[in-house]
Formats: C-alpha cells, structure tokens, sequence
C-alpha cells in the first residue's frame, strides 16, 4: 500500500535516512523539522502516516499527537509511530495513551521501522475494506420500491418522511409487494406469503390484513385489482 508519510524530527539525519527506506517501497515522504511545522502540514495535507519525535522545538510530539486525535474525520485517525530518545515506562506509556500507534526508541533499526510501517499501513487497508464491506452489506439489506425504504435486518419500514409500525405479517406481506412492484398477486399467493402452514385464513382476513397495512403506508400504494388481487403502485 503507497502511502504518503510525513516523517516530524527535528535531527536531519534522521529524517534522511527514515527516508532512504521508506520512499524505495512507493511512499511519498513529507518532511518537518519541529512541532508546529508537522502540525500545519497534517492540518493542510492529506496524510496517510505520521512518523514522530517527541523532543521537538516549538511544540513537541505530545502536542502533535493531541492535535491530531482532536482532529475530526480520516485524518485525525492515521496511524502514528513516535520514534524518540525517550525511553523510560512512562513516555511510552503516555504516547500511547494519547494516541499513538506504536512506539519506538532510539537508537532504532531503519528496517524495524520500515516493517512496522508496512503494517500499519496494511492494518488500515483491512479496516477500510471491511467497512466497505460492511457498508455493501448493510445496502444490501435495503430494498426500495418508489420512496419506500424496507430494512430487512431491522423489519422497518419507512418513506423518508416517517417510519411505520408494522406486524410481522405486515411486513412480510410489503416485502412480497416490494420485490415484485406493479405485479398482481392473488389472495392464494398472499395467504402463502403471509399465512404459510396455516389453513385457518380466509379471504376475509386477507382482505383485513391488506387494509390494515394499506392504512399504515397509505392507501393509495396498495391498489385492488378487482378479480385479480392485488399490486404495489410505484410513484
């Protein structure tokens, strides 16, 4: 995954030779050489992975972190590496409660670096993929005919405007109507959908049913074909 990384340290050589690693795998690397500078390039640029020292001049990394994570949409949720001289317990520990993905010390190996970006990076592909997916299933379970909008994972529906309460058999019965919209179906094919098994249902209860549910979502979207049955009208 190509990336574009920016690399906030505030000693050269090491930005340079974060670099020299980083941009023969495809990445496009931006630079910063202290704090404030990192935080108007996140705040200006789309970034994909930020690369950290802690002791930087003007605003350290802590700060950056916090500015960062503060900050709404994709961007405030890249994934950030602290590479820093400061090694004890509580530095880390601090970094990473602020926001921070991962935390290195120095001296570090440029390759460890490397790989961990790598990682990260694929992490994040992951996550998005799921949420397309995610996003693709949830679609799916949305059936549409005209302005109605039938949720098959939650048994709702709604017409933009306000959501209706329905029975079971209800919604069992819009869905058919849904499905097929403009096509007649018989009261046999209805008392199927709606009473399959169940031998104790007249037409009288077909028709009840079919009132009922016309009252909900209106009217005028359920027509009676005089001798045949009954169909979904699309606006």
């Amino acid at each position: 995954m190509m990336a574009t990384i920016l690399i906030a340290d505030d000693e050269k050589e090491i930005v340079s030779l974060l670099r020299f690693y980083l941009e023969p795998e495809g990445h496009a690397v931006r630079e910063a050489y202290d704090g404030r500078q990192a935080a108007q390039i996140l705040g200006s640029e789309r970034i994909d992975l930020l690369i950290v020292d802690i002791m930087m001049p003007g605003m350290n990394g802590y700060e950056v972190i916090r500015a960062l994570r503060g900050t709404d949409g994709a961007q405030g949720n890249i994934p950030v590496l602290v590479i820093s001289a400061k090694t004890l317990v509580s530095d880390r520990i601090l970094g990473l409660e602020l926001g921070a993905d991962d935390y290195i010390t120095k001296p570090f190996e440029p390759l460890e670096v490397a790989a961990k970006v790598k990682a990260h990076l694929r992490r994040v592909g992951r996550e998005k993929a799921q949420g397309t997916q995610g996003q693709d299933g949830a679609e799916s379970a949305l059936l549409r005919a005209g302005p109605l909008c039938l949720n098959r994972n939650e048994c709702t529906v709604s017409d933009g405007s306000k959501t209706f309460d329905l029975t079971k058999i209800e919604l069992s019965l819009l869905q058919m109507f849904m499905e097929q919209p403009r096509r007649i179906f018989t009261t046999e094919q209805i008392h199927e959908r709606g009473w399959a098994g169940t031998e104790a249902v007249d037409d009288n209860t077909i028709r009840v049913t079919i009132s009922h549910l016309r009252e909900k979502i209106g009217a005028a979207r359920i027509t009676n074909i005089r001798g045949l049955g009954y169909r979904l009208e699309c606006e």
